[in-house]
């Protein structure tokens, strides 16, 4: 190690793997992140036909990437509309704190998100499944913890 080169406190570092599934009554979700890192890894599995809740985050940022499958996204434009998007392969989409969307499973899907933590209120404007809006209480509720 040559004289510039930082030094570590090594004692967090860590060669453990992650994974934990958490079901959800439009599929699952599997988190490949630890929650207490600073960011959020998960990939949601979307049965055919199913939609997540039209949501928005107070603080919350979400990005996606389709692997597998067809879905879409219904979201707000920068006038207050819903659009529909079918996610293309090899291509990311990306909302905004405060931006109404909703993704939807056109035939069974694997999607890619990456975000913020999972952190704040999820607003759900409209739910399928008639679930009450995730705060951080609902969320440990949600998924057993």
């Amino acid at each position: 190690m040559d004289s510039e080169t930082p030094h570590f406190d090594t004692k967090n570092f860590s060669q453990k793997s992650h994974s934990r599934r958490i079901d959800k009554p439009w599929g699952y979700e599997i988190h490949w992140v630890p929650a207490e890192l600073p960011y959020m890894g998960k990939v949601l599995h979307i049965n055919k036909g199913s939609r997540l809740s039209l949501q928005i985050h107070d603080q919350k940022q979400e990005s996606w990437f389709i692997i597998k499958g067809r879905a879409k996204v219904a979201w707000e434009d920068n006038t207050g509309q819903l659009s529909e998007t079918e996610l293309e392969e090899g291509k990311g989409y990306s909302t905004s704190v405060g931006q109404k969307h909703r993704l939807i499973g056109i035939t069974d899907c694997d999607i890619i998100e990456v975000s913020t933590p999972e952190m704040g209120t999820t607003w759900r404007v409209e739910d399928d499944y008639s679930r009450p809006d995730e705060t951080e209480e609902q969320r440990a509720i949600e998924r057993g913890e």
